[in-house]
């Protein structure tokens, strides 16, 4: 009697369960199927009010199963607030936006970006170099609705970067291509002390590769990092529109590099830059047919090459200190003079990375090197004699020390063209050696 009583209310209850699990099911598959358009809806409009910019996205993939987004096929244009005109900006194949589940075994919840074929054009007039980093920001503030997460690693691939110039004559059109970044620990989840992200960059810039190593402390107050750059090959022909629209010549041979070493901590920075070119020759038998004019700019630029090749390696080069504060740089014009005159008398400066710039080199200024050794003599003997000095004396001992700076500065270019001589008359010296012995 129980059995018969029982069993059809068990019988319902089972049902009911079953409806409310196939409820469930439904309601999740249809929130799965309506999500993705719902973001694209929310993302196109927020695209679409970026002050100074218009964007759209095509189409945007969930995998919750990852905790990630796929945002294909985006772009993002420059609007004239004027005219509403649009000009290209950015626009990529593929971003993915996703937990880094690697982070997790450090005990952190943290984001990964991966974009796929972006290309960036900077378009002269369009983008200026002022505006790109308030534009840069906004942009991130964008992802950053996408991914709530803090990005902790960031990769590249297959990237292109366009520099335009529509005005100019010839038009310039020139680009770094097949470009891959990768910067990873960015929030510092492995707990590194000093400089504890690393950025890697590579790129191809006509038929020459360049290769960037960067260590970085991103959360420091002051930029801190330890920067290595080094572009090689890149053939100048190429680059004949750009010669042509700024310079009013065009080369018919030569290869270029690049090769820079810099550092900064505490609001301070020092490092140094060495272009080089080899094998450089400005007038060709394609000049015959140039104006007498063209024809003799052409020469004047191809004379000073040839004035200042090291004839042995066939190259030209210099090489440039650089140091200051963030926002007051200090470049050495007369070391780099005398450094182009060393490379073509002297000795051939070597195509490659001098590794002699770090962390420790900041603030001891390879540029002034004796100045600052000056400078730290005096404020010894300062300490020792005690502060005796008053305010009214602060007028007099600015002068002395900038007569001092000035001094300091005369010995050190008196030094290195002593050792410059000296390093020619043994040179000249060990010539005729050789000579006598055979």
């Amino acid at each position: 009697m129980s059995k018969e009583n029982t069993h059809p209310l068990h019988h319902k209850g089972k049902k009911r369960r079953w409806r409310i699990l196939w409820i469930v099911v439904v309601l999740l598959i249809s929130i799965r199927l309506a999500l993705p358009h719902v973001i694209l809806h929310y993302a196109n409009k927020t695209l679409a009010h970026m002050h100074g910019y218009y964007g759209k996205i095509k189409d945007i993939d969930l995998a919750i199963y990852r905790g990630a987004y796929k945002i294909k096929k985006m772009y993002l244009h420059k609007k004239d607030s004027v005219t509403n005109f649009e000009t290209e900006f950015f626009d990529t194949q593929e971003i993915d936006l996703s937990v880094q589940w690697g982070a997790l075994l450090d005990g952190k919840i943290v984001g990964e970006l991966e974009v796929d074929e972006p290309t960036l054009r900077f378009i002269k007039d369009k983008t200026e170099p002022k505006q790109i980093q308030k534009d840069t920001n906004d942009f991130k503030h964008v992802l950053d609705k996408f991914m709530p997460l803090k990005i902790n690693r960031f990769q590249i691939r297959n990237g292109t970067i366009k520099y335009i110039d529509k005005s100019s004559s010839p038009k310039v059109d020139i680009e770094m291509n097949n470009t891959f970044v990768k910067a990873e620990n960015l929030t510092n989840v492995k707990g590194a002390s000093t400089l504890p992200s690393t950025v890697t960059v590579s790129a191809d810039i006509y038929e020459g590769t360049l290769h960037i190593d960067m260590k970085l402390d991103p959360l420091a107050k002051d930029p801190t990092f330890d920067l290595n750059t080094e572009l090689k090959n890149t053939n100048l022909v190429k680059l004949n529109d750009f010669f042509r629209a700024y310079g009013k010549f065009d080369v018919s041979r030569g290869e270029f590099g690049l090769y820079v070493e810099m550092a900064a901590k505490d609001g301070q920075f020092t490092g140094y830059a060495k272009p080089l070119i080899k094998g450089l020759k400005v007038l060709g038998p394609e000049d015959k047919d140039k104006d007498i004019l063209h024809k003799f700019w052409e020469g004047v630029v191809g004379g000073v090459g040839i004035i200042f090749r090291n004839q042995k390696h066939d190259q030209v080069a210099t090489k440039i200190p650089i140091e200051g504060t963030f926002g007051k740089t200090t470049v050495y014009t007369w070391r780099a003079i005398l450094e182009i005159l060393r490379n073509a008398f002297i000795e051939a400066l070597t195509p490659s990375l001098d590794n002699d710039v770090s962390l420790g080199s900041v603030g001891k200024s390879e540029g002034t090197g004796i100045h600052l050794k000056k400078q730290d003599k005096d404020k010894d003997k300062k300490e020792n004699k005690g502060d005796k000095e008053q305010k009214g004396d602060k007028d007099t001992s600015q002068g002395s020390q900038e007569y001092a700076s000035d001094k300091g500065d005369k010995k050190e270019k008196k030094g290195f063209f002593k050792n410059l001589f000296n390093k020619k008359n043994k040179k000249q010296k060990s010539d005729s050696s050789k000579n006598e012995n055979k």
